[in-house]
């Protein structure tokens, strides 16, 4: 794309995104998507050698040929919702949420047991993931549930916002899905903070998460195989041990693109734990990058939302860039083994079909609701504003 075919007078749809679109951001993206792929093709032998079961047909740089076809597919998607008009967004989000959560339902029944989980549902070309589809579109349907409230102070949004938040957590533990329960809750609480509830609401929800996860730990089967292993190194420590010492083996600069051999005995490389391969690989400096680059993404979007006076397109935005940065630093986290395991990819660099189309969804919901006319910091001769689109 030229820059130069777009002047700033060019009314077309393509035209006006361009100008619209938060090209920094879009830009730390695209170098994130970039850096995956590079990520995904280093681990692609260790998860081919473990995967295969001995095929010949099981390339050494099986998953990599596959993520560059997800890539293919998701970055249309990504580009194509970020030209939507916020109103067209929000209507997308709220069938979308609707949608995946009836898929979440129907999980536990239809899904083929995988690891003694049920989390996925099989559609014949593959296994998609409803729980990765709904956390993009509940964030935007959030968002609105919360923003009627400027409007009419009597609606019970509050108490609405957590009997659904609490329907979707049943759910993921029924699976068992601790691991984006927790996510789901954080954003939920991070997004009633934005939407300007009392401290003492927000100081009861602190004290009542910290007697769920207890009451997870004395109940929740899951929750106590992974605490234990966390704080008192009980159980099967295997895969966080493992992938602690294949992050560290690099040093700082790495073994060298291929040189990595802890990685052959990581469990998920290409997935959970491919930050830990991207560790021995490339060295910590790499890992330390990846980490900036997420925390800028972070910054640029809750920095740019200073200036926003929409309250849904607040809501909505920060909501959407929280729930990506908590994501990516949880994965993190599990990798350099300061949090307990919890199975969750890293935004845009691990492998997987479900997890790239819903980040790149995700994605472009948060261009689409940081999108900004150019003229709107000049004069108000030059263009009359309304809604979300100039007239």
């Amino acid at each position: 794309m030229d820059p130069s075919n777009y002047g700033r007078s060019d009314t077309s749809q393509l035209g006006r995104w361009f100008w619209e679109i938060d090209r920094v951001l879009l830009l730390l993206v695209t170098v994130l998507i970039a850096i995956g792929l590079i990520a995904v093709a280093a681990a692609s032998p260790a998860a081919a050698e473990r995967y295969s079961g001995g095929s010949v047909q099981f390339s050494g740089l099986h998953y990599f040929y596959r993520q560059i076809a997800w890539i293919a597919l998701g970055v249309p998607v990504m580009i194509g919702i970020s030209m939507l008009t916020r109103e067209r967004a929000r209507r997308l989000s709220l069938f979308g949420a609707a949608f995946f959560l009836v898929m979440l339902i129907v999980v536990p029944i239809f899904g083929p047991e995988v690891n003694g989980a049920r989390r996925w549902i099989d559609i014949g070309i593959g296994q998609l993931q409803p729980s990765e589809f709904l956390k993009p579109f509940y964030v935007v349907a959030m968002a609105w549930l919360l923003s009627l409230r400027e409007g009419d102070r009597s609606l019970p949004v509050f108490p609405l916002s957590a009997l659904l938040t609490g329907a979707v957590a049943f759910l993921l533990m029924r699976q068992p899905d601790f691991g984006s329960t927790i996510i789901f809750g954080c954003v939920w609480i991070a997004m009633l903070a934005l939407a300007g509830v009392s401290l003492r609401m927000l100081g009861g929800l602190a004290v009542a998460g910290v007697i769920g996860i207890i009451l997870a730990y004395f109940f929740y089967d899951v929750a106590t195989a992974r605490i234990d292993g966390f704080l008192f190194g009980q159980g099967d420590t295997f895969q966080t041990d493992n992938a602690m010492r294949t992050l560290t083996a690099g040093g700082l600069f790495g073994m060298g693109p291929g040189g990595g051999t802890r990685k052959f005995g990581l469990p998920e490389p290409h997935t959970d734990y491919i930050f830990s391969v991207i560790g021995e690989e490339f060295g910590l400096i790499a890992c330390l990058a990846i980490a900036c680059l997420y925390l800028a993404i972070v910054a640029r979007v809750l920095i740019k939302l200073l200036d926003e006076e929409n309250t849904f397109a607040v809501l909505a935005a920060a909501g959407l860039v929280v729930q990506f940065g908590l994501q990516a630093l949880i994965n993190m986290a599990v990798n350099v083994q300061i949090a307990p395991s919890k199975g969750m990819t890293l935004p845009f660099i691990s492998y997987g079909g479900s997890s790239m189309l819903a980040l790149s969804i995700g994605m472009g919901l948060l261009l689409a609701f940081t999108r900004r006319n150019p003229y709107l910091t000049r004069s108000p001769y030059v263009v009359k504003w309304s809604g979300d689109s100039p007239q």
